[in-house]
């Protein structure tokens, strides 16, 4: 996966503005934002697009040059996909001023793709919690639509027609460490598919593929793109769309938690990646296998999802109050509770904490009889309770939820119709990436 997803990250952007499907009255471009998570640096994610890059190179020289790194703020990613700029001059005669002229200040720049690769994705999150810094409403914009404007004063760049795509590296404690809540509820985290990745074997001289075999997938993939670059909207075939009346209730149902919020756009991301598929098919109709192959890969992504942010809601209160009510078998009563906070937390914040946790399905409550006063006590809730059940007994504990399970994803094969190759969630092998020097945003 940590091959798989770059690259149709990467295709799609040298690609270009062209191919996309409608939602409604949206269109939606086929820019995806992919971020590899490994447990630690010795996950080898970064070591993937060094393969990618080398083979898409290849396919376009030039299209390197829209390679860029450094996400600070949305003015500086604005600037990588500017239009020309225009100043109004004062035309004078005899030292009189007898009118106005737009003069081209700056030329802009003309390819509007741009792929940012963040092997720091780190630093970038570390920026978004500044004050008066615009990059999470620019990287939000840039995902919804094609024109980006600053309303900055001093930021006269504007960019129509963008077709932006994002690669990012990070370590899972890294991400939940700098990932706010605010910036996973404001619809920055939904926006990345979130790839867990780990090395799969030692290599020590790494992984390499004979010059005459890329040169050869090279060939086939230009013919590829050439064809891409023709197609305008691409749409389900009958059988797609009765696969898509099948998943799609599920695709949309709402989630609780930090989860929840960071793939509640499971619709548009499975859509963008099945007309990926398509375009890799050198087809410009959606069939069932390339929405299977999308389906596929999309399930991994919220495996990841799952596996790095679990049940986490993002509320720091309810967080803690889970985490205690999970740590005691026999749960805890609303004064316990209290205690556990330090009495730091007021009573109507601990009942919205725990309301929170009900409605969620996370924790449930009970009144217990105790000779006096009733006391209410609180347990964690498992996966498969049923709320109206009103036993003493708490249901067993789920097995955790294993994201490390191999994934087929369907790969057309260079006439069409069937899987060329198994991609599975391992790393690629260790390689060395000879990508040129980035330019900073």
């Amino acid at each position: 996966m940590a091959l798989l997803v770059p690259f149709l990250a990467a295709f799609a952007n040298l690609v270009g503005r062209g191919p996309h499907f409608r939602a409604e009255s949206d269109r939606h471009y086929l820019k995806l934002f992919v971020v590899l998570v490994g447990k630690s640096s010795k996950g080898r994610k970064g070591t993937s697009w060094g393969h990618v890059d080398r083979l898409l190179r290849l396919v376009e020289p030039d299209w390197s040059g829209r390679i860029a790194s450094g996400l600070s703020s949305g003015e500086g990613l604005i600037w990588q996909v500017r239009d020309a700029i225009y100043k109004k001059q004062a035309v004078k005669e005899k030292g009189r001023v007898v009118g106005y002229e737009e003069v081209m200040v700056d030329e802009g720049i003309e390819d509007k793709r741009l792929l940012v690769l963040e092997a720091e994705f780190a630093s970038a999150l570390r920026v978004l919690g500044r004050d008066g810094n615009t990059l999470s409403a620019t990287i939000r914009s840039a995902w919804d639509r094609d024109d980006l404007q600053s309303m900055a004063k001093n930021s006269p760049a504007r960019s129509t027609g963008a077709h932006i795509s994002i690669i990012g590296h990070i370590t899972r404690d890294e991400l939940l460490r700098y990932l706010t809540s605010t910036e996973a509820g404001n619809g920055f985290g939904n926006r990345y598919l979130w790839i867990c990745s780990k090395r799969s074997k030692l290599l020590p001289e790494g992984g390499h593929v004979p010059d005459e075999d890329l040169d050869e997938l090279a060939m086939r993939l230009r013919e590829v793109v050439e064809a891409a670059r023709k197609t305008g909207e691409l749409r389900r075939d009958e059988e797609a769309r009765r696969l898509w009346y099948e998943v799609y209730g599920d695709l949309s149902a709402g989630r609780p938690g930090l989860l929840g919020a960071m793939i509640s756009r499971a619709e548009a991301q499975v859509m963008r990646l099945a007309c990926i598929y398509a375009l890799l098919d050198q087809s410009r109709v959606i069939r069932a296998e390339h929405l299977r192959a999308a389906l596929a890969v999309w399930k991994y992504c919220e495996d990841s999802a799952r596996y790095v942010f679990g049940d986490t809601l993002g509320d720091p209160t309810a967080d803690e109050a889970l985490r205690a009510l999970r740590g005691s078998a026999a749960g805890m009563t609303r004064t316990q509770l209290r205690n556990h906070f330090g009495k730091h937390v007021a009573g109507a914040e601990l009942d919205r904490a725990l309301g929170v946790l009900k409605d969620g399905g996370l924790a449930w409550g009970r009144t217990e009889e105790t000779g006096g006063r009733p006391a209410e006590r609180w347990l964690a809730t498992e996966p498969g309770r049923d709320e109206s059940d009103d036993s003493d007994q708490s249901p067993p504990r789920a097995p955790e939820p294993d994201p490390s399970v191999a994934l087929d994803a369907f790969v057309p094969g260079p006439d069409g119709g069937g899987p060329e190759d198994d991609h599975r969630d391992d790393d690629p092998p260790d390689g060395t990436d000879d990508s040129p020097h980035r330019e900073v945003l």
